[in-house]
């Protein structure tokens, strides 16, 4: 069974850093677009950062400079570098692939994403 796995999310105070990571089963997965999105409370899902099998990264402008996507070199696990947080990133985090595409869609479309993973909350307070 195909499994995404989030952890790393908790409440943190403004300025502070994180560190979410995406453990899969399927070490293929690193040859795809492998992404992080994000769902605030009342808002539709955003995506934040992209990785692709040739490890070129996106990010969403929101958090271009703060946040760093990347992958264990182990190639089982997905990572997510998050400082200088503020409360605009409190959401649910969520980890993804879209195992049609090695190089991710510059579209950042979501329909792309077959696997998802459950999700893990982060809080930035003031």
């Amino acid at each position: 069974q195909v499994q995404l796995v989030e952890s790393g999310g908790g409440s943190v105070q403004s300025g502070g850093s994180l560190t979410l990571s995406c453990t899969h089963s399927v070490v293929q997965f690193s040859e795809y677009c492998m992404g992080w999105f994000r769902q605030s409370q009342g808002k539709e899902r955003e995506g934040v950062a992209l990785i692709d099998g040739l490890k070129n990264t996106s990010y969403s402008g929101s958090v271009a400079g703060r946040f760093t996507i990347s992958q264990a070199s182990s190639k089982d696990a997905l990572y997510l570098e998050m400082s200088s947080l503020n409360p605009e990133d409190t959401a649910v985090y969520y980890c993804a692939v879209d195992v049609t595409h090695r190089v991710c869609d510059p579209n950042w479309s979501q329909d792309n994403f077959g696997y998802w993973g459950q999700g893990t909350q982060v809080t930035v307070s003031a």
